[in-house]
């Protein structure tokens, strides 16, 4: 492994120093947990009889001795979400692997797992950003009989890796696992997905064709095929170190996906305070980690999203990183590969290319990545530079080697020099955009707003024919405090319509776009957010605003005097406040963080 990059080691030490006195507090906690939890004993007997009333006797038998891990699965299994339909066997599969080398699992509980793709565009999507937050705490509530030794997290998707891994951290002195399930064969490709929308979107296709599009897409159990949020997910618990290597993107339902689940099962117990390689949770996530998790993010044009979790992740275990630490890690890491939507390839033709693995190999030999750190498999990352196969039904791990140079790139030959974020600043806050999915010729927009309160009314206007011209369209009041601060992928479809249609546009909101948002400019994620009293609430239509994404710059461009002069915009949002359990989150939106800070709530 070559130095560290010198800018690389720079941030790592200005993150260790903020993060001195938080971290340190979070570590003290946790070391003060060490070795007591496994101690039944102090539990009543009551309380022990409750908690092993169910089993049967041989597992009553080994849960009464002390020196026998019991291991906590906590489950996002539900049957809607194709990437969790597979889990429905994984606790019992779990169970007798655990119990085959001495110890036992129970399942501690289950956590709510909801589908942004079933979501998107209804009002139920205002409740997924705060989905993450119930999933920690619901995790917290499974871990919380102090029963169990270790910790096996079953989840995939969207919000419900960074809320398990959020939740799991409040119990970092427990040695923690993920286990995935695997993406989905490749259907039709994203790109004739993205078109057929894009015709309907123009009143050229029916609602028949969409369907049959779309279907013909998401067609099976197992993740989507897309590198949007869920795929995101599943590359950092690789880079990070929290999976079985090289399990990411191993298809559900093959032998070599069984062989890794058994091996999770296993290890997680090895890594227990009664064996001899006992590795926490907290260990494992250091302030090296997550920056490792930022670069992984940016070297592979991964989803926005992940610049609100990745901040909420590192908050639970007292590492403060912000959209700063993403925008100097982004100007020195490359960009190595091209997955859809930054590319053609799906995340199946991306492992078989070499995947995770290879990205890792070559930030390691270029010292962009932190190889000293921990991780489930033992010390180091280099760990996580193989690929698993099966050689005679026997589980081995091989070398990544790059088999497509169109997909996955050598460090001596990125697609791009920088990586796949970019942060934007100016005189309407900060935000942030995924620059690696922008042609180098749509990268700079300056045109007339458009402004809109509601996804809903901009798309209207587009059906209605007044967007047809160069503009930008300003959606605001969709941050955290508004209304949850909903994806909003439904407008992907009418403004690239209009982009291909020769009109020069662009989105800037202070809510999301989906993790799978391609071709069309943004800022998204604005702060302060219009609720807050952000600037974004001060532009009117007609005014000129400038978006240059190659430089980082979003500003509106009215006198100053005039525009520090204007009133805040003060739409009615009552709407935002009821309906589809909306009404049950608003203690959520009173107290949630900023989108820098996680858009976090606990």
């Amino acid at each position: 492994m070559n130095t560290i990059h010198p800018v690389l080691q720079q941030i790592t030490d200005r993150i260790i120093k903020k993060s001195a006195k938080t971290r340190k507090e979070y570590l003290a906690r946790m070391e003060a947990m060490y070795g007591k939890r496994v101690k039944r004993e102090q539990l009543g007997c009551t309380n022990l009889a409750h908690a092993i009333a169910a089993e049967d006797e041989k597992v009553k038998f080994r849960l009464k001795q002390v020196d026998t891990p019991n291991i906590a699965i906590v489950t996002a299994y539900n049957d809607m979400l194709s990437a969790h339909q597979p889990y429905y066997r994984y606790p019992e599969k779990l169970k007798e692997s655990i119990l085959n080398v001495g110890a036992t699992a129970q399942v501690a509980g289950g956590v709510p797992a909801m589908c942004d793709g079933v979501t998107q565009g209804q009002p139920g999507m205002e409740l997924s950003l705060f989905s993450r937050d119930i999933i920690a705490m619901s995790t917290a509530v499974s871990l919380s009989h102090n029963v169990f030794d270790g910790v096996l997290c079953m989840g995939i998707c969207d919000k419900i890796v960074p809320g398990l891994l959020i939740g799991a951290l409040s119990f970092g002195y427990l040695p923690t696992i993920f286990v995935p399930s695997g993406p989905m064969s490749s259907g039709i490709s994203n790109k004739t997905k993205a078109e057929t929308r894009k015709l309907y979107a123009e009143g050229k296709v029916g609602e028949s064709e969409l369907l049959e599009s779309e279907i013909k897409s998401y067609h099976s159990a197992g993740t989507c095929t897309f590198y949007g949020t869920a795929n995101s997910n599943q590359m950092l618990m690789e880079i990070m170190g929290l999976h079985v290597a090289g399990s990411a993107f191993v298809p559900p339902n093959t032998p070599l996906r069984e062989k890794l689940t058994d091996f999770a099962a296993k290890r997680v117990v090895e890594n227990t305070m009664q064996r001899n390689g006992f590795i926490p949770l907290c260990e494992v996530i250091s302030e090296k980690t997550i920056i490792n998790a930022v670069i992984g993010l940016i070297a592979t044009g991964g989803s926005t999203n992940h610049t609100l979790h990745l901040p909420a992740i590192a908050r639970a275990a007292g590492i403060i990183i912000d959209w700063d630490d993403f925008a100097e890690l982004s100007e020195i890491i490359p960009l190595l590969a091209k997955v859809y939507p930054n590319g053609e390839a799906d995340v199946n033709q991306f492992h078989q290319a070499g995947g995770v693995a290879y990205i890792i190999s070559q930030l390691l030999k270029a010292g962009l990545l932190h190889e000293d750190v921990m991780t489930v498999m033992g010390k180091g990352l280099s760990h996580y530079t193989q690929n698993p196969v099966l050689l005679d039904d026997k589980l081995v791990w091989q070398e990544a080697v790059n088999l497509d140079q169109n997909i996955v790139r050598p460090i001596e030959n990125p697609f791009s020099n920088e990586g796949g974020l970019r942060l934007l600043t100016g005189n309407l806050g900060r935000s942030v955009t995924k620059i690696s999915a922008i042609a180098k010729e749509y990268r700079y927009v300056k045109a007339e707003a458009r402004v809109f309160v509601s996804q809903e009314d901009a798309i209207a206007a587009y059906k209605a024919g007044k967007l047809n011209q160069d503009c930008i369209v300003v959606l605001a009041y969709q941050g955290p405090k508004a209304n949850g601060m909903p994806e909003l992928h439904g407008l992907t479809p009418s403004l690239a319509s209009l982009q291909d249609k020769g009109y020069k546009v662009a989105l800037v909101t202070d809510g999301r776009m989906s993790g799978a948002s391609g071709k069309v400019p943004n800022a998204i994620h604005l702060t302060p957010e219009a609720l807050s009293g952000g600037n974004i609430a001060k532009i009117r239509d007609g005014d000129i605003v400038e978006l240059d994404l190659d430089n980082g710059i979003l500003q509106v461009h009215v006198d100053e005097a005039v525009f520090e002069a204007r009133e805040i915009s003060s739409p009615d949002l009552s709407n935002n406040e009821f309906g589809l359990g909306r009404e049950l989150f608003s203690g959520f939106r009173k107290m949630v963080s900023s989108s820098e800070e996680g858009a976090s709530s606990i």
